[in-house]
């Protein structure tokens, strides 16, 4: 099995918590969560600059994220705007 296929198989959010817990350093999980934040940011119109200033990251973390979200075919696009229309919960 391998670890795409371990994270599709999870359907519980306390057992996909304790996933992330075991196998991510707190340092990863804050990266992670942060990236999903800044996201989630982009997607609700704010601009870039503030996001930077708000997270104190860069504008280059920042174009990536904003690019990966203009491609209508990309899973995070449809996961965002799904997210839009079912309500959003903060991780």
């Amino acid at each position: 099995m391998d670890l795409i296929e371990v994270f599709a198989d999870i359907q519980d959010r306390t057992e996909m918590e304790k996933l992330f817990d075991e196998l991510f350093t707190a340092p990863e999980k804050k990266r992670l969560f942060l990236r999903w934040k800044l996201l989630k940011m982009l997607r609700s119109g704010v601009p870039q600059r503030k996001i930077a200033s708000e997270l104190g990251i860069s504008l280059c973390k920042i174009t990536r994220g904003a690019s990966i979200l203009k491609r209508k075919n990309s899973i995070l696009y449809r996961i965002l705007n799904e997210g839009d229309r079912d309500g959003d919960s903060e991780n």
